[in-house]
């Protein structure tokens, strides 16, 4: 069976889909045999209709209406990278972008215009990604009205048997395909290579990333694109899904007047020889990569598993996942332990499209240390095989999955329809059935009845066979004695004996009771929002909206003190480390992060931990546990672990955390661009890594306990909850707390942040990569969103007409950038502080093109208003989505946070989509006028530190 684990280092890559089950099926599918329940004894979803047009072209609908009105579309074509002959590589790709580039009856520029107009945005709704062996073409409709869904599908026929792939389209698109190479081109990038390399050697897939050939890319005649694409993108190789809030007789009848008529042209491409996995012994190979994070894999490599999806195939791939979670949970646990040999590891079994099966344990650890991790993961992994599970580590990943499954089944009426899509056309690449999560519950429940240890650990030597274990050492620095010291480190792990692991205590949670039930002293509603806010005797707030959204779905935040407010703008505070995973990490006074996640399996909660203007506890529960929940978030506010380990497994990290994120422009830019657009705010910097390493843990306790002392706590809870409830769970925890002293006061200054002079010249940034790399922004200073936001949202469609002309100009005219971008930022906790800016990754050489550009871009809105045609297509995609947005929990949790104390929040929330709908182009012309203006923008370009080295292969 084809299991859905993805390749551990495969994820990384951001250029494509590197699904790990998605074999290329050996043959066409025929219109007989279309779905793999047919060969199956696992009952597909029956909600979905599944089909074949007589052309063999698939097509599964199903009806879902969460969100209300949206509707996700996307057509698979079987074929990638993998289906390219030599003079092809980087083709599939390729051929993925022309057919954005203009069809027989729709050109080039009005493709994107058309469902731009629908309120489909480039990029965020409008996409494809080109795989090993797909490629898929993704349309997020979110208002699927007749005429949407009809232009929809028009367009998506059309891509599919219409593509011109016009010679002056194809040329102009070379330099785009070459600048997301050039973006894709990353450490990391460079590690899949070696991985691949490594783990299929003489196979197809080595050769084949998605992204290709630079010398094909820039030369392959129009010839070569038009045999790819009649070879593979046929009907045959094709599958339709479309999830969404619509009436499925009246879409299958769309879907067939829009395809049924297709017909493949010429003769069909063959398929690929995919190769077999080579018998080989141990062998090591290392990567030395400046800027990467150091790691260590080892593979053991085995021929994929061809047999089709079962009730036998899952069980015992259950079996096997259910030992291989108990030894990440271990990996785990060593990771956060004190001095620990590793900075995270973790295991698992994969697939990569048909051509190799591998079981895999890998970790990341500090600079030079990579000894301790490979005997760690090494023996760790032996451990497991040699002496198994026990029974009590077996009970508990069998809870934690039903628990999953159990609210899996809950939520299942309201599970989101772009998830939906997406499992439905991952299920047609890995060949599975695509089940109800009550089957996938009820089969996991069969499986597991009665089952012991003795059952698992008899498959788990199953889990780490084959060819290997082939070890891949990534790593920053060279490796002293090279590959033969990593082999002879490895003979000699494995020549040590393993004893079995320790048996661990049994805990009880120990924070129930916080005093006293606080009793409410007001409680009102909020009509405009369907929200009530509570006042308890305490001080404590709590706003609450019950929703319909997704079933078993509560979010919880709560709010208290001031955060960044209280710490210095000018010199770096070691308290902005402890806001993230670090603060919850350190656990909790009498528990550890690992004890609470041991006496609460089986239970529903988070928790994390940020600071803004407050300091923010927020968490995801399930009706049944609310008052965990509350419990939980209460207990790290009042009585927060903050444990060494994490601060110190941070500060052994950092430095190379540092340099990785400086090994390409965007990563050198988020370390040093927050602070240089606050006119050096040190609240925005991310200090050295000199400071870090002279700060401690006890410096870091003793300033976040301090600003979590005082201060009104605000509680918001909104989802699948009733407002009793809501009110006994913070009666019991936050109310019952004793009253807390008044709010702190900012310290001088830091209540306010200002946007940089300009400069005469680019302020220059550096990077460590390669020397073709390059950066380049502009931004201008705007204004706040502090109390009336009507012009910050003004100026978010002014960011969104900017949008379309950068993108029009920038990538596809000139070609200068694969993907630039525009934001605009307006705070709301600093007056008068917001800015907008342009940015994209080029080539150091085209930087004075890009800052012409946008400067031309920039003076175009000064000098006239948009059409009305060019507004709405910036304008209803972004109405679009924050429609959407509002029917999620998510939404709400942060726009009622502050009503409780600033009832003003509710005009601005209710008036959010008429300001948008209101924008005219003049006043798009005005607020170009007042900010995008030559006299106040700020240009910055990150560049390479070595402009003179070679540039990468």
């Amino acid at each position: 069976m084809r299991t859905p684990h993805r390749l551990l280092l495969l994820a990384a890559a951001s250029l494509t889909v590197l699904t790990a089950a998605s074999p290329a099926l050996a043959q066409a599918q025929s219109p007989s045999d279309p779905w793999a329940q047919a060969a199956s004894d696992i009952p597909a979803d029956p909600a979905v209709r599944f089909g074949v047009l007589l052309n063999g072209m698939q097509y599964a609908i199903l009806r879902n209406a969460t969100p209300p009105g949206q509707a996700s579309f996307r057509l698979r074509i079987d074929a990638g990278s993998l289906m390219e002959n030599e003079d092809q590589l980087g083709l599939a790709h390729f051929m993925e972008h022309m057919a954005f580039n203009g069809t027989t009856n729709i050109p080039e520029n009005e493709l994107l215009r058309i469902l731009e107009r629908r309120g489909l945005a480039f990029g965020a709704d409008t996409n494809a990604s080109t795989g090993f062996d797909e490629t898929v073409y993704m349309l997020e409709i979110p208002n699927a009205d007749a005429g949407t869904v009809d232009d929809s599908l028009r367009i998506l026929r059309e891509q599919m048997s219409e593509a011109l792939m016009d010679p002056e389209a194809v040329e102009a698109e070379r330099n785009v395909i070459v600048g997301e190479e050039r973006l894709r081109n990353t450490p990391g990038l460079r590690s899949i290579k070696a991985q691949l390399a490594l783990y299929a050697p003489g196979q197809r897939i080595a050769n084949r990333l998605p992204i290709g050939d630079l010398e094909i890319i820039r030369t392959a005649p129009r010839e070569r694109f038009v045999e790819f694409y009649q070879g593979y993108y046929r009907p045959e190789r094709a599958t339709f899904v479309a999830v969404g809030d619509f009436d499925v007789d009246q879409m299958e009848a769309k879907v067939r007047a829009a395809f049924e008529s297709w017909e493949g042209k010429g003769p069909a491409g063959p398929e690929p020889d995919l190769g077999t996995v080579a018998p080989r012994g141990p062998e090591t190979r290392i990567l030395v990569e400046p800027g990467v994070q150091s790691s260590i894999d080892l593979g053991f490599i085995r021929n994929p598993d061809r047999d089709p999806d079962s009730v036998s195939e899952r069980r015992d791939d259950l079996y096997r996942g259910l030992g291989v979670a108990v030894l990440n949970r271990r990996l785990g646990e060593m990771a956060r332990a004190d001095n620990p040999p590793f900075l995270a590891a973790s295991g698992g079994e994969f697939e990569l499209a048909d051509s190799f099966a591998a079981a895999s344990v890998s970790a990341q650890y500090n600079v030079g240390e990579w000894r301790r991790a490979l005997e760690a993961i090494e023996q760790e992994q032996r451990r497991l095989v040699q002496y198994g599970v026990s029974d009590a580590e077996l009970q508990r990943e069998i809870t934690a999955t039903r628990t999953a499954l159990e609210n899996a089944v809950a939520s299942a009426a309201t599970r989101r329809t772009p998830l939906l899509a997406n499992a439905l056309a991952g299920s047609v690449n890995s060949k599975t059935v695509f089940n109800t999560p009550q089957t996938s519950l009820d089969l996991f429940n069969a499986s597991v009845e009665g089952l012991t240890a003795a059952t698992v650990n008899q498959s788990l030597p199953q889990v780490f066979q084959g060819e290997g274990p082939m070890a891949l050492v990534v790593s920053p620095v060279p490796i002293e004695g090279g590959e033969a010291a990593v082999t002879a480190a490895l003979e000699a792990s494995r020549a040590q004996p393993v004893t079995p692991p320790a048996a661990q205590t049994e805990l009880d949670w120990p924070y129930e009771t916080f005093g006293t039930a606080g009793a409410v002293a007001d409680q009102h509603e909020i009509a405009e929002l369907d929200a009530t806010v509570i006042t308890f005797a305490n001080g404590v707030t709590l706003t609450v909206k019950p929703t319909a959204f997704r079933d078993e779905q509560i979010l919880v935040r709560v709010d208290t003190g001031i955060g960044e407010l209280g710490q210095p703008t000018d010199r770096a505070s070691v308290e902005s480390l402890g806001a993230g995973p670090i603060f919850t990490a350190g656990g909790l006074g009498k528990l550890s992060a690992d004890e609470m996640s041991r006496v609460l399996n089986g239970r529903v909660y988070s928790a994390n931990f940020s600071a803004s203007d407050r300091y923010s506890f927020t968490g995801a529960t399930r009706p049944a546990d609310l008052a965990l929940q509350m419990q939980v978030l209460a207990a790290y506010l009042t009585d927060p672990g903050l444990r060494p380990a994490p601060f110190q497994r941070l500060q052994s990290a950092y430095g190379q955390q540092l340099e990785q994120a400086r090994a390409t422009p965007g990563g050198a830019f988020a370390v040093d661009g927050g602070a240089l657009l606050s006119n050096g705010d040190a609240r925005d910097a991310v200090p050295g890594a000199d400071t870090v390493a002279g700060w401690t843990n006890d410096q870091l306790k003793a300033e976040i306990t301090s600003g979590l002392a005082s201060g009104p706590i605000h509680v918001t809870v909104v989802g699948d909850v009733t407002v009793e409830a809501a009110i006994a769970s913070v009666a019991s925890t936050f109310a019952a707390l004793p009253p807390r002293g008044p709010e702190a006061q900012p310290l001088p200054g830091s209540d306010q942040k200002r946007f940089p002079a300009p400069t005469g010249e680019p302020i220059e940034l550096t990077h460590t990569g390669p020397a073709e790399q390059a950066l380049a922004i502009v931004a201008w200073p705007t204004t706040d969103a502090v109390d009336d936001r009507t012009e910050a949202r003004q100026l978010s469609v002014l960011s969104q007409v900017l949008r379309l002309r950068v993108l029009e100009e920038i990538r596809e005219k000139q070609a200068l950038a694969y993907s630039p971008g525009v934001g605009a930022q307006s705070s709301d906790i600093f007056p008068d502080y917001g800015f907008m800016l342009v940015q994209a990754e080029t080539a150091r050489s085209s930087i004075p093109a890009y800052y012409a550009a946008v400067e031309t871009i920039a003076a175009s809105l000064r000098d006239a208003p948009p059409e009305a045609d060019e507004l709405n297509r910036a304008r209803l995609p972004a109405i679009e989505r924050l429609r959407l947005s509002q029917a999620t929990n998510e939404y709400w949790l942060s726009q009622l946070a502050d009503v409780a104390e600033d009832p003003a929040q509710v005009t601005q929330t209710v008036n959010h989509i008429a300001v948008l709908e209101a924008v005219t182009p003049e006043d798009i012309q005005r607020l170009a006028r007042k900010y995008l203006t030559d006299a106040t923008a700020v240009k910055i370009q990150v560049v390479s530190a070595n402009p003179e080295a070679a540039p990468a292969e």
